[in-house]
C-alpha cells in the first residue's frame, strides 16, 4: 500500500502505524474512498500525528499530538461534536520551553479556521470556544457551534502561579523570541497541516481574532504573513509591547511614590468627579462618557468636585474622602505620555497617556465583573519590586520585564531603573522595542491579496492606551492613504469598555460576522451596533468608526442605538 490509497488525514501516519484493523480500502483510487470523510477515523488518527520541522516556516524539531479528547460541557450546555488536540512543539534550543497549542475540530466544519490570541505574557492555551466580545446571545460556544477549527498556543512557555503576569521566561532568547511573534507561524503552519490531513482539504479561510497582547499578534500576522490570513480582528491591541512596557514603568515609579496610591474609595471618588463633568457632554448622562476628548480637555482632578465636595484635599494630604496631590501628580502621569529622549531601536519616540478621567481604575463593587476589573486595573497594593500578585497589573509587569527581559537578573530592582534613561540598559531595550514593537503600518501586501483588518478598542482602557490605538490607525493613514486603508480596514472605539471587562459598558459585537462577511462576499461592514451586557444590559449603542463617537440625538430610548448619531470630534 502507498498513501496515495489513504485517506488525507492519515498521510501524516507512518504506514508501519497503519494497522489493517483501521483500514479496509477496498477500491484505492475511486472518487468515493479519495474524498470520503469520517470523523471517528480521523480523530483516531489524529492522536498519532507528527509535522515534522521541514513543514514549519520557521525553525523548530518538530510537533507531536501528545493526546487527544472530547471537550466537556463548560457552562450545563454540551459543545458541537468535535475533537480537542493537545500538541507541542519542539524548540531549537533544548533549554528552551516548547510551544504548547490546542487544536479544536468540530465534526461539522464550514471550512475556515480562526486562531485565538493570547493576553499578557501568555504561559497558557487561550479558550477555544470563544473571542474578544462575542455575542451573549451565541452561547458558551460560539466558534464551535459556527462550524470553525480554532487554534491558539501558549506562545512557547508555561506560566506559573502569576499566570498572564509571569514574564520569568525572558530568560531564554527563544523563547522571547516565540513570545515576540515567531510562534504564531510555527503554530499556523502546525495548525495547516493537521487541519488539512484531518479533513482532506486545505481550509477555504484562515482568520485571527484576539485582543490586548492577541491584538498585537494579530497585527503581527497581517504585518509578518499577510499571505496566510483572510482576515484579522484586533481588540485593544498592545502593538507596541515595549514602548508600553516603558510607560509601565513611569507609571509604576510615580504610584510607588509616598501617599500616591489612591485607595478603591479613592479611585471611585475619582470616577463620580469625572462623571460629574463629562458624563453629559454626549447630550445624556448615562454613567458612560463618549465625548471622551472634550473630557480630556476639561477635566482636572486638582478643581474638581464631587457630591459638592472638593475631590483634592485640603492642603494636599491624603484623607478617606479625597485625594492627596501626591495621588494627583501620579494620576496626571497615568494621563500623560512618555517621550524618549532618542528614538527607541523600534523607532518610537513616545507612548501616549491614558483615558483614566472616568474610566475604572478598580474599586468596590457588588458586580462579577469586579474582580477582573481591579486585576487589570490599579489592584489592591502600591507598585513595589519585586511586584506582589495583588500590585497593579502594569506594575507587575514591568517589574517582570526589566528583572527577566532586559537585565535577566531576578534580584534586580525594577524600580530603580528610569524608563527614560536606562543608563547601561539602553542597548537592550532597544533590542527588545525591535522584537516587540509590532509597528509597521505598511499593510499593502496584505490589503493586495485580499485581506480585511477589523480594529476595536474601548475608550475606557486604563491597561492598553485607547490613545496608541489611534496612533496606529493615524499612521496606517498616513502611510497607505485614507482610501487605500477604507478598502481594507475599519477601526471602531466603544464609550465605556475598559480592557476586556466594564460595568459601565461590557461591549458585545458579533466582529467575526462582520468580517467574515466582508471577506466572503466584499461586503464592506455598515452600520455596526454594540451591546452592553453589564452597566445596563441590553442597551445598544452604534459602533462609530474613529474618529467619530455616539452622540445622542435628543429625543428617543437613551437604551437604543438609534437615538444617537456618531459626531466627529
Amino acid at each position: 500500500m502507498t498513501t496515495a490509497c489513504l485517506p488525507p488525514w492519515l498521510r501524516l501516519i507512518p504506514l508501519t502505524a497503519i494497522t489493517s484493523a483501521v483500514f479496509a480500502l477496498a477500491a484505492c483510487g475511486s472518487d468515493d474512498d479519495n474524498h470520503s470523510f469520517n470523523f471517528d477515523d480521523a480523530s483516531q488518527a489524529l492522536a498519532r500525528q507528527q509535522v515534522p520541522a521541514s513543514q514549519i516556516g520557521l525553525p523548530t524539531s518538530g510537533a507531536t499530538v501528545t493526546s487527544t479528547e472530547t471537550p466537556s460541557a463548560t457552562t450545563g450546555t454540551q459543545p458541537p461534536t468535535s475533537v480537542l488536540a493537545h500538541i507541542s512543539i519542539a524548540p531549537v534550543d533544548p533549554g528552551a520551553p516548547p510551544i504548547k497549542m490546542g487544536l479544536l475540530l468540530p465534526k461539522e466544519w464550514n471550512g475556515k479556521v480562526v486562531m485565538v490570541g493570547g493576553g499578557g505574557y501568555n504561559g497558557v492555551v487561550p479558550s477555544l470556544y470563544s473571542y474578544p466580545a462575542a455575542p451573549a446571545s451565541q452561547g458558551a460556544y460560539p466558534l464551535l457551534s459556527q462550524g470553525y477549527a480554532v487554534f491558539g498556543s501558549d506562545s512557547g512557555h508555561q506560566a506559573g502561579a502569576a499566570g498572564s503576569r509571569d514574564g520569568s521566561f525572558g530568560m531564554n532568547d527563544e523563547a522571547v523570541t516565540n513570545f515576540s511573534g515567531a510562534a504564531l507561524k510555527k503554530v499556523s503552519d502546525v495548525a495547516d497541516v493537521l487541519v488539512t490531513h484531518f479533513y482532506g482539504k486545505k481550509p477555504d479561510r484562515r482568520y485571527f481574532i484576539g485582543g490586548s497582547t492577541g491584538g498585537r499578534e494579530a497585527l503581527a500576522v497581517a504585518q509578518k504573513w499577510p499571505s496566510d490570513w483572510d482576515g484579522v480582528i484586533a481588540w485593544y491591541p498592545a502593538w507596541n509591547a515595549a514602548s508600553l512596557d516603558l510607560q509601565f514603568g513611569r507609571i509604576s515609579r510615580a504610584f510607588a511614590q509616598p501617599d500616591a496610591y489612591p485607595s478603591l474609595g479613592q479611585r471611585k471618588l475619582l470616577r463620580q468627579a469625572a462623571l460629574e463633568t463629562c458624563d453629559a457632554l454626549d447630550g445624556v448622562q448615562d454613567g458612560v462618557i463618549s465625548n471622551m476628548a472634550a473630557c480630556n480637555s476639561q477635566f482636572d482632578p486638582a478643581t474638581a468636585s464631587v457630591n459638592g465636595q472638593p475631590l483634592r484635599c485640603a492642603g494636599g494630604t491624603s484623607q478617606d474622602h479625597c485625594l492627596s496631590d501626591a495621588m494627583i501628580e501620579a494620576l496626571q502621569t497615568y494621563n500623560s505620555p512618555i517621550r524618549f529622549s532618542t528614538p527607541l531601536g523600534s523607532g518610537e519616540t513616545q507612548y501616549p497617556g491614558f483615558n483614566i478621567w472616568g474610566s475604572e481604575l478598580g474599586e468596590e463593587s457588588s458586580s462579577p465583573l469586579q474582580p477582573t476589573i481591579n486585576l487589570l486595573a490599579m489592584n489592591t497594593t502600591p507598585p513595589a519590586s519585586p511586584a506582589p500578585l495583588t500590585a497593579p497589573y502594569w506594575a507587575v509587569f514591568w517589574d517582570q520585564w526589566v528583572r527577566y527581559f532586559v537585565t535577566r537578573d531576578a534580584s534586580f530592582d525594577a524600580l530603580s531603573l528610569n524608563p527614560q534613561d536606562p543608563g547601561v540598559w539602553t542597548e537592550r531595550i532597544n533590542e527588545l522595542t525591535r522584537l516587540q514593537d509590532i509597528n509597521s503600518t505598511d499593510l499593502t501586501a496584505f490589503s493586495q491579496r485580499g485581506g480585511k483588518l477589523l480594529m476595536a478598542h474601548g475608550t475606557a482602557d486604563v491597561l492598553v492606551s485607547t490613545r496608541a490605538t489611534e496612533q496606529y490607525w493615524q499612521r496606517l493613514e498616513q502611510t497607505m492613504g485614507a482610501p487605500a486603508v477604507k478598502r481594507f480596514a475599519r477601526y471602531y472605539e466603544v464609550p465605556g469598555y475598559g480592557h476586556a471587562a466594564s460595568t459601565a459598558f461590557n461591549a458585545n459585537w458579533d466582529s467575526l460576522h462582520a468580517l467574515d462577511q466582508w471577506v466572503t462576499t466584499g461586503s464592506a461592514p455598515g452600520a455596526q451596533v454594540v451591546s452592553d451586557t453589564a452597566g445596563v444590559p441590553g442597551r445598544t449603542r452604534p459602533l462609530c468608526e474613529y474618529p467619530t463617537w455616539p452622540r445622542y440625538k435628543g429625543s428617543g430610548d437613551v437604551n437604543l442605538a438609534d437615538s444617537f448619531s456618531c459626531q466627529s470630534y
